[in-house]
């Protein structure tokens, strides 16, 4: 346990830019004071101790706002960036090195009995936000965007966004953890490709309508200049997503 603990302390100078020093660190890192306590009521629980354990996470949760509880099995080198509101339910397992960021739910649909929370390989990141939900497992160096819900089982080296999930495969290619900038967005790249259709369309009606010299009414507003891409919402929400 001392030696687990120890990876937990040493991970936080690897993956935290503004950790300084070990005081520091120590007394004003809520997510190390979690996972210290869900560590000591983690084993009170395997013991099968009634109350002490609950207490303990409840007491956790108090003054970390971090709810973990004590049944989580979790790794060594867990970092939990800033905790607030995250929530890791009883079944969830969660492997070495991962990354979790604040208002993260690792939780359960309210379908299941027995294992109903997620399991997390080694190096995952779930990004801030994120919702991990049922008995599923996200495979090793798996990444979740921040906001995402995830639903269904994530394969391993791949990048989860968006409400409900959407897997984006990136092949071998390995990012750095804190790199969210370079996350995908699968929603807007859908509104680009339609977007781009409706532009191919519109002019093949041009064409038309030069052609047979007859004019063609898609509706009531129709106009030469009708292609969506010129609204300005449009406009600033392809811009927005870096597309």
């Amino acid at each position: 346990m001392l030696k687990t603990l120890a990876e937990d302390f040493r991970i936080i100078f690897e993956r935290d830019p503004a950790a300084r020093n070990w005081l520091e660190v120590l007394f004003c890192y809520p997510g190390l004071q979690a996972l210290l306590f869900h560590r000591i009521a983690h084993g009170l629980w395997g013991v099968k101790l009634p109350l002490i354990p609950r207490l303990l996470s409840h007491v956790a949760r108090f003054l970390t706002g971090i709810e973990i509880h004590p049944g989580a099995t979790i790794g060594r080198g867990v970092f939990i960036d800033h905790g607030m509101g995250v929530v890791i339910g009883e079944t969830t397992i969660i492997g070495n090195y991962v990354l979790i960021y604040q208002g993260v739910t690792l939780g359960g649909t309210g379908k299941e009995s027995g294992k109903r929370h997620p399991t997390l390989g080694n190096h995952v990141v779930v990004g801030a936000g994120a919702k991990v939900l049922g008995n599923i497992c996200i495979g090793d160096h798996a990444r979740v965007g921040a906001g995402s819900v995830v639903l269904r089982e994530v394969p391993a080296d791949c990048t989860v966004v968006g409400v409900p999930g959407r897997i984006v495969y990136r092949g071998s290619e390995r990012v750095d953890p804190l790199e969210h900038g370079r996350l995908p967005d699968s929603e807007a790249q859908v509104i680009r490709a339609l977007v781009d259709r409706i532009e191919s369309l519109e002019q093949q009606l041009d064409t038309l309508r030069a052609q047979t010299q007859v004019p063609v009414r898609v509706g009531a507003h129709a106009s030469k200049d009708s292609c969506r891409l010129r609204d300005r919402a449009i406009e600033e929400f392809l811009d927005g997503s870096g597309i």
